[in-house]
């Protein structure tokens, strides 16, 4: 069964929301970065993919307008947000302060 986007974001640890596109140039820079993070945070936070072309309803309900942009959710807040590419020791400090 596949998990809402609700019940993700609402857990008890922080989610990482990366609203990219197949097209965008720059989401591709992201893509390999986040991968690279994965095994860094594994068990204190999560990382999601959301294809805004296949989404739309949730890039608009979160104003996603330039790609790509991630947010950082906690307990179904967001309380970090950043558009363009981020480096991953800036992603692992930003994780580590809301953990």
């Amino acid at each position: 069964m596949k998990e809402s986007f609700k019940s993700i974001i609402n857990g008890n640890e922080p989610v990482l929301v990366d609203f990219h596109a197949t097209w965008c140039g720059p989401c591709h820079t992201q893509a390999p970065i986040l991968k690279d993070l994965a095994p860094n945070i594994k068990g204190k936070a999560r990382i999601i993919k959301i294809d805004v072309d296949k989404n739309q309803a949730l890039a608009q309900q979160y104003q996603v307008r330039s790609i790509p942009t991630l947010i950082l959710f906690k307990n179904g807040e967001a309380v970090w947000r950043h558009s363009g590419v981020a480096s991953k020791q800036e992603l692992l400090d930003i994780i580590n302060q809301h953990m």
